[in-house]
C-alpha cells in the first residue's frame, strides 16, 4: 500500500473504515484512470445503500399548533387553557396532551424555531415535501423520491416509498419517474387494495407476457413513452404481488401488547406499519394525520388529535430503540406550518409560518434537547431560526446523502436536493 493511500485511510478498532477505504481507493483509481467517474459514483452509492438508512415522516396535515404540542406558553394571554407537563428530560416541558411522547423525550430533539414564508396549505405542503416553492415550469421530486434514488435497493421487491394515507401536494416523484412514486396504503391493518397472494405464479407470468405483447403493439403505434411508464409500473407491481415480504402489511402478526402500545387509531396503526415496512427493507414511509387546520375550537380538537398521534409516535420511537433500529432510522414529526399565537374569536388559531415546531429522532440526532426558541408570546423566533432548507440539509446529513446531489429536470436544468440550507447546529451528537 502506498504511503499516500495509507495516510488517508481511517482506522477503527475493527480495521479500516469502509467509507474511508472506498473514498481513498476509488479516488486513487480515478486519478490513475482505472475507474471512470461513473464507476466511482456507483461504488459510493452501493456503499451508502449498505448502511441501511431509512426515514419515517409523521405528517400533521393542516398545520399543527406548536402551542398545543411542543412549544406551549402556559400562563400567557396567547397560551390559552393549554398547560404543560414535565418530560423524561429535566427542564424540557411540552403540552399536556403528549404524555406518552414526554416519556421518550431523551430520544427527541424539538426544533422550536422553524420559520417560513408560505402560509397557503397547498404551497407550504409542497415546499415542505420537496424543498422548493411550487413552480409552473417544473414538478419537483419529493424529498422521499430524492433520498430513495440514493438509499433504495432497486432489487428489493416492495416499493421504496410508502404513504399511509392519501399523498399530499409535493409527495410525488416529479420528473424522477414512476419508480419513485409513493405506494399508497389507504388504511393500515388491511392488505393494500387489489393486492393478494398469487397462488399460481406460472399462470400469472403467462398473463404478464400476454400483456407485454399487447403493449408492444400499442407502442408501435407511437405510444412508446406511455408504454414504458406503464411497464415500469407493472414491473413494480409484479415484484410486489409475488414478494415474500407482503407479510409486512399484516399487523395481526404483532403481539397484542405491541399493538396496544401503538393505540387503536388509524395513525397508531400506521406507525406500527411504518416500523414493519422499514424493518423489512422499505426506505421511506410517510404516516399522515389529518385535520390539524384548527381555525375554530382549537383546544378541544388538538387534544383529540394528539390523543390519536401521541401513543403511536411514542411507541414507534421506543420500539425502534428496543429493536436496535433507531440508530439507522430517522423519524421526523412536522406539518406545513404552525398556528397563530393569538386566539381568534372562534377559539381557534389561524395559519402561521413565521414560527413553528418540528421534532426529530434517530439516525445520529442528539436526543433530549431543544433547539431554538420563540418569544414569550410566541409571535416570532427568538433564537436560532431554522428554514425548510436547513431542515432538509439536516435530514440529508442524518442519512448520509449529499444535499448538493443533482438530478436533471425536463428543462435540462440541474436541480439539487437542497437548493439552499445548512445543517442545523447542535442537532447531531
Amino acid at each position: 500500500m502506498s504511503s499516500s493511500i495509507h495516510e488517508n485511510l481511517q482506522f477503527t478498532r475493527k480495521g479500516i473504515a469502509r467509507r474511508s477505504f472506498l473514498h481513498t481507493v476509488s479516488g486513487g483509481a480515478l486519478a490513475a484512470g482505472t475507474l471512470s467517474f461513473r464507476d466511482v459514483m456507483s461504488l459510493q452509492a452501493d456503499e451508502l445503500r449498505k448502511q441501511g438508512k431509512r426515514m419515517i415522516l409523521l405528517w400533521m396535515q393542516g398545520g399543527p399548533s406548536q402551542m398545543e404540542s411542543f412549544d406551549p406558553k402556559p400562563g400567557t394571554d396567547n397560551g390559552g387553557p393549554t398547560t404543560d407537563i414535565e418530560t423524561s428530560v429535566p427542564g424540557i416541558r411540552i403540552a399536556e396532551a403528549w404524555a406518552n411522547t414526554a416519556r421518550v423525550m431523551d430520544h427527541l430533539t424539538i426544533v422550536r424555531s422553524m420559520t417560513n414564508k408560505e402560509g397557503n396549505h397547498q404551497r407550504a405542503t409542497y415546499q415542505m415535501h420537496t424543498g422548493y416553492a411550487p413552480s409552473g415550469s417544473v414538478k419537483h421530486p419529493s424529498l422521499a423520491a430524492n433520498l430513495s434514488t440514493h438509499l433504495a435497493d432497486s432489487a428489493f421487491d416492495l416499493p421504496s416509498i410508502v404513504s399511509v394515507g392519501r399523498p399530499l401536494s409535493g409527495s410525488g416523484a416529479g420528473y424522477l419517474g414512476v419508480n419513485f412514486e409513493p405506494f399508497v396504503v389507504d388504511r393500515a391493518g388491511q392488505m393494500p387494495q387489489n393486492v393478494q397472494t398469487i397462488s399460481d405464479a406460472a399462470r400469472y407470468s403467462r398473463r404478464m407476457k400476454l400483456l407485454g405483447r399487447v403493449e408492444t403493439e400499442f407502442a408501435n403505434t407511437g405510444a412508446e413513452e406511455v408504454v414504458k411508464s406503464h411497464q415500469k409500473l407493472y414491473q413494480q407491481t409484479s415484484k410486489m404481488v409475488l414478494s415474500k415480504h407482503l407479510h409486512a402489511f399484516e399487523l395481526d402478526r404483532e403481539s397484542e401488547e405491541t399493538r396496544s402500545a401503538y393505540g387503536s387509531s388509524d395513525f397508531g396503526k400506521g406507525c406500527l406499519l411504518a416500523r414493519r415496512l422499514i424493518e423489512t427493507g422499505v426506505t421511506f414511509v410517510e404516516v399522515i394525520s389529518r385535520n390539524w387546520d384548527t381555525h375554530d375550537n382549537n383546544f378541544e380538537r388538538t387534544t383529540e388529535l394528539a390523543g390519536q398521534v401521541d401513543p403511536g409516535m411514542a411507541a414507534l420511537i421506543a420500539d425502534l430503540q428496543q429493536r436496535g433500529m433507531l440508530d439507522d432510522t430517522l423519524v421526523v414529526w412536522m406539518g406545513e406550518f404552525g398556528r397563530t399565537p393569538r386566539i381568534n374569536p372562534r377559539t381557534g388559531r389561524d395559519h402561521f409560518p413565521r414560527a413553528f415546531s418540528a421534532v426529530l429522532a434517530g439516525a445520529g440526532v442528539k436526543g433530549g434537547q431543544v433547539i431554538g426558541s420563540t418569544t414569550k408570546d410566541g409571535s416570532a423566533v427568538a433564537d436560532q431560526p431554522v428554514t425548510a432548507g436547513d431542515l432538509f440539509a439536516s435530514i440529508c446529513h442524518s442519512l448520509g446523502v449529499d444535499q448538493n446531489a443533482e438530478s436533471i429536470s425536463p428543462l435540462g436544468r440541474p436541480m439539487k436536493i437542497v437548493e439552499e440550507g445548512s445543517v442545523v447546529e447542535g442537532l447531531f451528537a
